[in-house]
């Protein structure tokens, strides 16, 4: 994104008076090898192509935010590649990993990754350290760091179904796992920060795991450790949670954390997200991305959004889809979502395209 951008989404974000609605996306490595026509493993290994597809897209579409922006990712392989797990990579999708803690008392001989060091860490931090003079030069920023969060962490080493069985049976040690994989997010988070500099202002948390638990489960297995990453870093920063799973057991808890952004699924009414929030947390999204996303027309994109932004009742918005940008969607799609964001902040409103 540039510079004004990052404004323009930090005053949505902030709910300032003034903040207009700003179009923001998710964008990784799922969609966009597909999009720019390149295998993954090309994008993940040859810093020029990766380098390039970015630019493309920014260069493709200046009036939307690419969320967090330059985002040096592959898949959801490099926090879980730190704490010791087999990553599989494959030529035409994001790479897949097998769990380890096949025990998990063993969670004892594991340590905090050191992220200049272990895993794919020390391969990201290098790109960004590679890339922000050009990045910067062209006129572009890198204001928001992202990792995924402890639950999904935890999910990475133990396996889901396991873990979810584990919270029951064994609850002390699943705390010893996630004061570990919170660590982990932390360090990584300023790893990260401290490779790009003064222009990070924000964190990007993305936990799906936290959508399986019931509200007294997240309570204890949850918010506790969302509230400690957020609180090791500056009260003033953006601090955005992604979660298009179930997040309706925990809407009303959520905002005590910390974040102030929540980018949720396509199947959750706003108004029942505003409610449950009392207006603590800046909406973003929340388009269906595969059932219109993908698979609907540019007339039904805008519709949605359409929907989503009288639904706000002019509160602050960040329209999105509800999630990451998912393989497939097609440029008119993005565009519909601009032009839908675009006639609402317009006199003549959302009733023509």
């Amino acid at each position: 994104m540039r510079p004004e951008q990052w404004q323009r989404f930090k005053k949505a974000a902030k709910q300032a008076p003034d903040a207009t609605t700003p179009v923001a996306l998710i964008v990784d490595s799922p969609w966009i090898p597909g999009y720019v026509g390149i295998s993954h493993l090309d994008y993940y290994v040859d810093p020029e192509l990766w380098f390039q597809a970015n630019l493309r897209i920014l260069r493709e579409f200046p009036d939307i935010i690419f969320f967090p922006s330059w985002w040096v990712e592959y898949g959801m392989a490099i926090e879980p590649s730190a704490l010791g797990s087999r990553i599989h990579f494959r030529p035409d999708r994001p790479p897949d990993q097998s769990p380890i803690l096949l025990r998990l008392e063993d969670v004892n001989r594991l340590a905090p990754p050191n992220p200049q060091a272990d895993g794919l860490m020390p391969f990201a931090l290098q790109m960004y350290r590679m890339h922000k003079p050009r990045i910067f030069g062209a006129g572009y920023t890198i204001p928001v760091v992202a990792a995924r969060g402890p639950l999904c962490l935890a999910a990475f080493l133990r396996g889901v179904n396991q873990l979810m069985t584990d919270l029951a049976d064994a609850p002390e040690a699943v705390h010893k796992l996630l004061a570990l994989t919170t660590r982990t997010v932390i360090d990584w988070l300023t790893a990260q920060a401290e490779v790009i500099g003064g222009t990070v202002e924000g964190i990007l948390v993305l936990d799906d795991i936290v959508g399986f638990l019931s509200p007294g489960a997240y309570r204890e297995f949850a918010h506790p450790y969302l509230k400690q990453i957020c609180d090791a870093f500056p009260s003033g920063w953006v601090k955005v949670y992604h979660n298009d799973a179930n997040v309706r057991p925990f809407l009303a808890d959520l905002a005590d954390t910390g974040f102030g952004v929540l980018n949720w699924s396509g199947r959750i009414d706003i108004r029942e997200v505003r409610e449950k929030t009392k207006g603590r947390l800046c909406p973003m999204g929340n388009v269906p991305p595969l059932e219109v996303g993908v698979r609907g027309t540019p007339e039904a994109v805008r519709q949605s959004a359409r929907e989503i932004i009288a639904r706000s009742d002019g509160a602050s918005l960040i329209l999105s889809v509800g999630g990451g940008v998912s393989p497939g969607m097609p440029a008119e799609n993005l565009r519909a979502l601009v032009e839908a964001a675009r006639c609402a902040q317009s006199r003549g409103g959302c009733n023509s395209t």
